[in-house]
């Protein structure tokens, strides 16, 4: 599966899906357990259990090892969207401080900058779109501002210029952290190597006893597959239940349309 099939995946049926594999693996255990059943030795019951329980609490590890990561990423484009609108908003208060005729065009463009940037992160579609017209009103904006400066090269075009620098520097800063920075698939093959080892040998330990009962391991893989469910979601900003606010965008949006009435 490609990152953009596994975008468009469900988290719901992400969920069922890994809870399903997680009992069937503790199933295959289990039969594999009752195959061995006649020939087990005492001490095998015993080294499987602390088998077990390492594997276990390496999967506890793991997971808050992973869980981590991903809260970690979408705390950083929390903050990466409040200084976005921090930029944008110290750039528009200084359109005031170059030449009127600039300054109307600056301000039409950073309204259409926020408008555009705020949709895309709100519907979590056209993304790509998106950050294409952004580029493309990066250009226009440094146009028109460094046009201003060259005719007036004083110490407000400057400070202008230098916002203008911020905006498009936050740019690139949001859309790496937001598009790019994902947990490794190497962690996430560890992840799903490490849980269907832990189930399988679960259920062979189970199946050893004899006493399989498979309603009572069930809060189990429920368990886990909603920490698991939990972590992926956290590394679907453009997707899923958990989202990145955009507060500081809507209100930057709409002090802009006051500030135009």
């Amino acid at each position: 599966m490609n990152p953009g099939q596994f975008e468009a995946l469900p988290i719901h049926w992400f969920y069922v899906g890994t809870a399903i594999l997680m009992i069937l693996c503790y199933e295959l255990g289990c039969q594999i357990g009752l195959r061995l059943q006649s020939r087990q030795e005492e001490e095998t019951q015993t080294s499987l259990g602390t088998l077990v329980g390492g594997l276990l609490g390496m999967l506890a590890f793991v997971l808050a090892f992973t869980f981590s990561m991903a809260l970690s990423q979408h705390d950083h484009r929390k903050q990466n969207v409040l200084e976005e609108a921090n930029a944008i908003g110290t750039a528009y208060l200084r359109t005031d401080l170059i030449d009127t005729r600039h300054g109307m065009e600056v301000k039409r463009l950073l309204k259409n900058y926020v408008d555009i940037r705020l949709k895309a992160a709100l519907s979590g579609k056209d993304i790509d779109i998106a950050v294409k017209k952004s580029v493309e009103i990066h250009d226009l904006l440094w146009e028109q501002v460094a046009e201003a400066a060259l005719e007036a090269p004083t110490t407000n075009t400057s400070l202008m210029v230098q916002a203008t620098n911020e905006v498009i520097d936050m740019h690139e800063k949001r859309v790496t952290v937001a598009l790019h920075n994902r947990i490794p698939r190497s962690v996430w093959v560890a992840l799903a190597a490490i849980t269907a080892l832990t189930m399988l040998t679960l259920g062979t330990q189970i199946g050893l006893t004899g006493k399989r009962r498979i309603i009572t391991v069930v809060p189990l893989p429920l368990a886990f597959a909603v920490l698991i469910t939990l972590v992926v979601d956290l590394n679907r900003p453009q997707s899923g239940l958990i989202t990145v606010g955009q507060q500081s965008m809507v209100t930057l949006m709409e002090n802009m349309e006051q500030a135009t009435e």
